[in-house]
C-alpha cells in the first residue's frame, strides 16, 4: 500500500456559518471519515483553523522571517486533509472525489514519501 496524503482546498467563508450549515457539513465529513476507518484506509486527518491563524517562516541570508498569515496570496485556503493507505492511484483518486470538499473547492492527491 502507498499513503497518499488529500489536501483539501476550498474558499475562506466571508461570514460566520450557522450552526445548521456546520452541522450539515460536519454529518457529510462524518460520513466519509466512517467510511475510510471501515475500509482501513485511515492514517491520520485533522482540519485546519482559519488563515487568519497562520504564521509563515522563511529563513534568508540568515535571518528568519516571521509573515502573518498563509505563505502565499491565493482564493483557495487549505482546509484540512486525510492521509489514507490506498491500493493504486486510482483509489485515492476515488477516495478524493468522495471528500465533500471537493464538491465546491478542489482536493489535491500527493503521495508520501517513505524514508526507509
Amino acid at each position: 500500500m502507498t499513503k497518499y496524503m488529500l489536501l483539501i482546498y476550498g474558499t475562506e467563508p466571508s461570514e460566520e456559518p450557522t450552526p445548521e450549515a456546520i452541522q450539515a457539513e460536519m454529518e457529510t465529513y462524518n460520513a466519509f471519515q466512517d467510511e475510510v476507518e471501515q475500509r482501513g484506509m485511515l492514517v491520520a486527518s485533522e482540519a485546519l483553523h482559519l488563515t487568519n491563524t497562520a504564521r509563515t517562516v522563511r529563513v534568508r541570508d540568515g535571518r528568519t522571517l516571521l509573515t502573518d498569515g498563509p505563505f502565499a496570496e491565493t482564493k483557495e485556503i487549505l482546509g484540512g486533509y486525510y492521509i489514507l493507505d490506498c491500493q493504486t492511484p486510482e483509489e485515492a483518486v476515488e477516495m478524493a472525489a468522495k471528500i465533500p470538499g471537493a464538491l465546491t473547492g478542489s482536493v489535491e492527491i500527493r503521495p508520501v514519501v517513505v524514508f526507509s
